[in-house]
């Protein structure tokens, strides 16, 4: 991801104005820079999450099948020699889904952007140090 562009800061040399329009323009690029973190970051939880959906989804879409066949399933039970087969397609299906279902369950991810909020906290502790500096 690219940095967006921005003109030169003013040089300072040793002016109070022009120390704290440096550091206007500083933090005005720094919180560009945030903010295009956070895109990012929020980005990337979107797509895991959809990966997490769909494998629900998938998860579900199995154990459906699964369900509709032990109907049958019961049914077969009175007929000898025949319910092994069906049982077993009820018990692969059923795995199958449960499987993938919990597999997506377990990739869920909610929560504040960890990078975001620490480089938050980084950038806060150098304004206010820069600022301290320019005041002096």
């Amino acid at each position: 991801m690219r940095a967006p562009e921005v003109a030169q800061p003013p040089r300072p040399d040793g002016k109070s104005g022009d120390l704290a329009a440096a550091v206007i323009h500083d933090a005005q690029r720094l919180v560009s820079l945030e903010v295009a973190l956070a895109k990012q970051e929020i980005k990337d939880l979107v797509m895991a999450n959809a990966v997490a959906a769909g494998l629900v989804a998938a998860g579900g879409l199995l154990l459906l099948p699964g369900v509709l066949v032990a109907i049958p399933s019961l049914v077969v039970l009175l007929i000898p020699w025949h319910w092994e087969a069906a049982l077993a397609w009820v018990v692969l299906y059923v795995a199958i889904g449960a499987g993938l279902a919990f597999y997506g369950k377990t990739r869920f991810r909610v929560g504040l952007p960890a990078k975001t909020l620490a480089s938050l906290k980084e950038s806060k502790e150098w304004a206010l140090r820069r600022m301290r500096s320019t005041v002096r």
